[in-house]
């Protein structure tokens, strides 16, 4: 059986917020962050979506992992369908 799931990938950012006074602006410092994001597309069009809590990273990761489950399953069964349709014996036609 899945769970919830979806497709995606959970990166990290880093950024400099551009303000002039802030520490991120200094030579050297490596920005804000690291802030995790999760990325999807849907119709083509790129998502991205903040994961600001421990709670929401782990609630995406197990998304994840199930879609990838639900990838897997799907090449096991069309595996075994291409495997029936050999085996099957042709119509007389």
């Amino acid at each position: 059986m899945l769970g919830d799931l979806r497709a995606g990938c959970i990166g990290a950012i880093v950024r400099r917020c551009g303000k002039p006074g802030c520490r991120c602006a200094q030579p050297g410092d490596p920005g804000h962050g690291p802030n995790l994001r999760l990325t999807y597309k849907v119709n083509g069009k790129t998502y991205s979506e903040s994961l600001a809590s421990m709670p929401a990273r782990r609630k995406a990761e197990r998304e994840i992992a199930e879609f990838r489950k639900f990838q897997q399953l799907c090449r096991e069964f069309i595996d075994v369908n291409a495997k029936i349709c050999r085996l099957r014996p042709r119509s007389a036609r």
